[in-house]
């Protein structure tokens, strides 16, 4: 009857493949992806996403029912071994099982699970549900033991993630994207909707120095010019002082103005025509402002600091920007503030925002400390370097090109190795001028 001994062998090698693949399949199955089927109406996958929620359960089935399996086919050829063969026997049916397990039983079903995890995932499902089923009485047992063990060696505790949820997903998107699988694009977009709630209003405004504002005491006929001559729609108006700004004129009503008064543009009030100014704090979360501008239905906001004083103005679009990239239309003027060089190097205007080369470069410049270029080079120095001075840091060199009176205007950043950039943090001098 050793035929029939080498079939339960077979058996019991085919019983461990299973678990062997079930293990490797539901531990690296995508609960999101078992998710989106789950709510597309795959039963199956609702199975799975249950069986994970079980995490410590499955496991103990896996184990417990792959290590029966494989005593069970070990001990029988060990029987049949010693009957052929006597006591040397053992040696041979050690040899044999092993090669046999960790081929057929281990290897060869991990490999082909772990090259589709949730196709298997959702295969083994149902027998797995079942035989947890089975063997529940069991599995309470050992689980009691376990938890009794870890509490007394101290191991007992929550899982506590390193990383928040939020990080994760950027972690898993950088890695579908260094595997080819996920667009730089969509990788930047994703990253920069996760950023909404870690970004200021003050990270993503337009600068009260890059602002274009209109003196609303200017004679009617030169004020239509002023504003026919930019490329925006808004335009904050001011009186007396350009940080007193009484309202905003959209480039619309001024248009109506203008049919209503037969095109003569010296009967226009600008100020019973502009919209009242609408100021928000320069420390609010970009996110509650985009929610703020929904609400409202504007799209024009002026920021203030804690003093009340106007730093800057942010639009619905600086936020799109934030998620989408940069945004250009046929009205827009496109000002080159990155430029490549064929040296390697990149020279870049000192307004240039660093999560924008960050994003242009696929760079990791930190943004903590300051909004842009210009300002990053400025607290690291702590100074304001002259043209010409150079500073190594965050693995860059970064060289002024040109400084307009107390504000640098155009820089050179270059990669350098990790010991140049050891040699260069050397407590010298904050630059060196060449």
């Amino acid at each position: 009857m050793d035929w029939l001994g080498f079939t339960f062998v077979i058996i019991c090698l085919l019983v461990s493949g299973f678990f062997a693949a079930s293990e490797t399949a539901l531990t690296g199955a995508s609960r999101a992806s078992m998710l989106r089927l789950s709510k597309q109406g795959n039963r199956d996958a609702d199975v799975v996403s249950k069986l994970l929620d079980m995490r410590e359960r499955l496991i103990g089935a896996l184990l417990l029912g792959n290590n029966i399996a494989n005593i069970s086919a070990s001990a029988l050829a060990t029987s049949i071994f010693t009957a052929w063969f006597g006591d040397v026997g053992v040696l041979y049916a050690t040899g044999l099982m092993t090669a046999l397990v960790v081929i057929f039983a281990e290897v060869l079903p991990k490999t082909i699970a772990i090259n589709a995890p949730d196709r298997m995932a959702l295969a083994v499902a149902r027998p797995m549900r079942m035989t947890m089923y089975v063997l529940g009485p069991l599995l309470r047992v050992v689980e009691v033991i376990v938890r009794l063990l870890m509490r007394l060696f101290g191991l007992a505790g929550e899982h506590q993630a390193i990383l928040s949820p939020t990080e994760r997903l950027r972690g898993a998107v950088d890695l579908l994207h260094h595997e080819g699988k996920v667009e730089k694009q969509d990788r930047d977009m994703l990253g920069g909707l996760l950023d909404l709630r870690e970004l200021q209003v003050s990270d993503v405004m337009i600068h009260r120095t890059e602002m274009i504002m209109i003196n609303a005491d200017l004679q009617p006929e030169e004020l239509v010019r002023e504003v026919l001559a930019t490329e925006y729609t808004r335009i904050p108006l001011w009186r007396e002082k350009p940080e007193n700004i009484i309202g905003v004129l959209h480039a619309k009503d001024l248009l109506r103005a203008i049919r209503v008064s037969d095109g003569d543009t010296s009967r226009i009030d600008v100020s019973a025509i502009a919209l009242p100014p609408w100021f928000v704090p320069e420390m609010r979360p970009v996110s509650e402002q985009l929610k703020a501008f929904r609400r409202r239905k504007t799209h024009f906001a002026l920021v203030v600091d804690e003093y009340g004083e106007v730093e800057g103005l942010v639009t619905l679009e600086d936020i799109l920007e934030e998620i989408v990239g940069d945004i250009s239309d046929e009205h827009d003027v496109v000002v080159a503030g990155v430029r490549a060089q064929p040296d390697g190097s990149v020279v870049v205007d000192g307004s240039v925002p660093i999560r924008d080369l960050n994003r242009a470069m696929d760079w990791r410049l930190p943004d903590q400390e300051a909004t842009t270029v210009a300002g990053l080079v400025i607290h690291e120095a702590q100074s304001i370097p002259d043209r010409g001075q150079s500073f190594t840091f965050h693995g860059f060199r970064f060289r002024v090109l040109r400084r307009e009176r107390n504000r640098i205007t155009a820089l050179r950043i270059s990669p350098v190795p990790r010991e140049a950039e050891l040699e260069g943090a050397k407590p010298k001098r904050a630059g060196t001028s060449f």
